[in-house]
């Protein structure tokens, strides 16, 4: 059976991505599990998909579970939608949004089909992971390999610092001054101001 890859970013940070890859006979409740997963959220907010053009303008709908809200078209449901159902050309889009009181947005975008799948894998399965990802919550505690990247990323380490001029708070200046006074080492007193 063929494997669909999805490239799914955050739309506020397009650097920060995951790639998804799914059989098409799997579900859309089974895509949005692996997104959250992907993303490390929890499943505890309502989602849902929209087919999109190449202008990321939404389209038919696929929810989560059903609702009374009035829309033009009888929206699909996720858990009895198959993939392959609303994968209509080899470019194809979705936006994904959850927790619609905080409005996470996701792109969607089909990047690949491989012919074969991997006996050895359980899919859905996130295959490559980029950038750091959102805090559902808020701030994340930066530990272990997060920091690394982080540092990484924004050339965090200390030598760096160092070699640009960056020195620590308070620390002397070199000309007797602690930091707390301009070059002139002059202070309130001496000039009256």
């Amino acid at each position: 059976m063929p494997v669909l890859k999805f490239r799914v970013y955050w739309e506020e940070d397009e650097s920060v991505y995951r790639d998804i890859s799914i059989k098409p006979n799997q579900t859309f409740l089974d895509f949005h599990h692996a997104i959250l997963q992907a993303f490390e959220f929890d499943a505890k907010h309502k989602a849902t998909f929209f087919r999109s053009n190449d202008n990321w303008q939404r389209g038919r709908e696929i929810i989560l579970e059903m609702d009374r809200q009035p829309r033009k078209a009888v929206p699909l449901l996720m858990a009895e939608t198959h993939i392959a159902a609303a994968v209509k050309d080899p470019n194809q889009k979705f936006i994904y949004l959850y927790d619609f009181a905080k409005n996470w947005a996701f792109l969607v975008e089909l990047i690949g089909v491989s012919k074969d799948e991997n006996a050895k894998i359980t899919y859905p399965v996130c295959v490559r992971k980029e950038g750091l990802a959102p805090s559902q919550y808020g701030t994340k505690g930066l530990v272990g390999d997060k920091l690394v990247e982080m540092e990484e990323k924004y050339d965090l380490n200390k030598e760096g610092m160092d070699e640009e001029g960056f020195g620590e708070e308070g620390e002397e200046d070199g000309l007797g001054n602690d930091g707390g006074e301009e070059f002139g080492g002059s202070t309130e007193e001496e000039t009256g101001f």
